[in-house]
C-alpha cells in the first residue's frame, strides 16, 4: 500500500519501519527533515513537504506533539487528499480537535481515525502498541490491516474523538502509577533496602505495573534517557485538566502529579524521559 506519514520522532520513526518491513511503500515528511534521514536508509522516500508525502497515498499517519500541530499538518495536507482516503492521527492531542478534523476532512469525503497509542518507545518498535480508535467503524476496519503491524492490542471505542478520550483515561493511570513508582522505590533506598531487591520482591504481586516493572530499573540506574518525553506528558495532562473541567470530573491524585512534573519541568528534565519525576521526590527529600 501507498502510504503517506506526518512525524517521525521517537514513537514515529519505528512505526514507519515497522510499516516498511511489512512491505508498503511509505512516503515521510518530518518539520525538521534530519530527524527523518535515517528512514531512507530503511526503504522510506522523504519528502519536503506534507503534501508531497500524502499526494497518491492510499492512507495517511500523523504522529505530532499537539492539537493545533495536528489541526495544521491537516491544512497542508488536504488539498492532495482524495476522497475515499483514510487519514490516521496517532498523536495525543484534544478531543474536541479530533472531532474538528473529523468534521473538517468529512465535508471532502476524507475518512479520519483518532488513534492514540500506550506503550511507548518499546512497544513502538516491537509492534506492541495499545491503540485506542475512534472515527466510523467502516474506516476502522479498513485499518485495522495496517493498525495490526503497530499494535498488539487494537480497541474501537465509539465516534470521533472517542480514542483521545480513552488515551486520556489511559494517562491518568499512568502518570498516577508512576508517581507511586518514584515513592515506592525512594521509600526504600531511604529505609535501607536495595531497591533492585525490592523491586524484585514486589514486581510480580499487587503491586505489579507497567510503571513499576518497565520504569523501575531506570529509576533505579538513574537513566532518564526518554521513551516517553516529560514535556509530552505534562501537555497531556493539560488536556486532561481540560477534559475533567468540561466533564467536571475530580482528579485529586492527578492534580498531585501534575504539580510534581511541573518541578521536573522547573528543574529542566522537560526533554528527559518520564521516569526523571524521580529527580523531584530525591530533591524533596534531601532538603527535608
Amino acid at each position: 500500500m501507498e502510504i503517506g506519514w506526518i512525524g517521525t520522532g521517537i514513537m514515529g520513526a519505528p512505526m514507519v519501519r515497522r510499516l516498511l518491513r511489512a512491505g508498503h511503500r511509505v512516503r515521510v515528511f518530518n518539520r525538521t527533515l534530519a530527524k527523518a534521514q535515517a528512514l531512507a536508509d530503511d526503504g522510506a522516500t522523504l519528502a519536503n513537504h506534507p503534501g508531497d508525502a500524502v499526494r497518491g497515498a492510499e492512507a495517511v499517519f500523523t504522529m505530532v506533539p499537539d492539537t493545533p500541530d495536528v489541526e495544521q499538518v491537516v491544512e497542508h495536507v488536504a488539498p492532495a487528499l482524495e476522497a475515499g482516503r483514510i487519514l490516521i492521527d496517532m498523536s495525543t492531542v484534544a478531543p474536541a480537535g479530533a472531532r474538528r478534523v473529523a468534521e473538517r476532512l468529512g465535508k471532502q469525503k476524507v475518512d479520519f481515525l483518532d488513534a492514540p497509542v500506550s506503550g511507548g518507545e518499546p512497544g513502538a518498535i516491537e509492534g506492541t502498541l495499545t491503540i485506542m480508535v475512534g472515527g466510523r467503524r467502516e474506516a476502522f476496519d479498513r485499518a485495522r490491516p495496517l493498525l495490526d503491524h503497530l499494535g498488539k492490542r487494537i480497541t474501537y471505542m465509539g465516534p470521533a474523538g472517542s480514542g483521545q478520550l480513552t488515551k486520556l483515561v489511559n494517562q491518568v493511570a499512568v502518570a498516577v502509577n508512576l508517581e507511586a513508582t518514584v515513592e515506592a522505590l525512594l521509600l526504600a533506598a531511604r529505609g535501607g533496602l536495595d531497591p533492585a531487591l525490592a523491586l524484585e520482591a514486589i514486581g510480580a504481586g499487587a503491586a505489579a505495573s507497567w510503571q513499576l516493572n518497565n520504569l523501575g530499573p531506570k529509576i533505579i540506574a538513574h537513566d532518564y534517557r526518554p521513551g516517553f518525553l516529560i514535556k509530552l506528558l505534562r501537555k497531556d495532562l493539560r488536556l486532561l485538566s481540560e477534559v475533567a473541567r468540561e466533564t467536571k470530573t475530580p482528579l485529586p491524585g492527578l492534580s498531585l502529579v501534575s504539580t510534581l512534573f511541573d518541578a521536573a519541568s522547573a528543574q529542566g528534565h522537560d526533554s528527559d524521559g518520564t521516569q526523571a519525576l524521580a529527580t523531584v521526590l530525591a530533591a524533596m527529600a534531601s532538603a527535608k
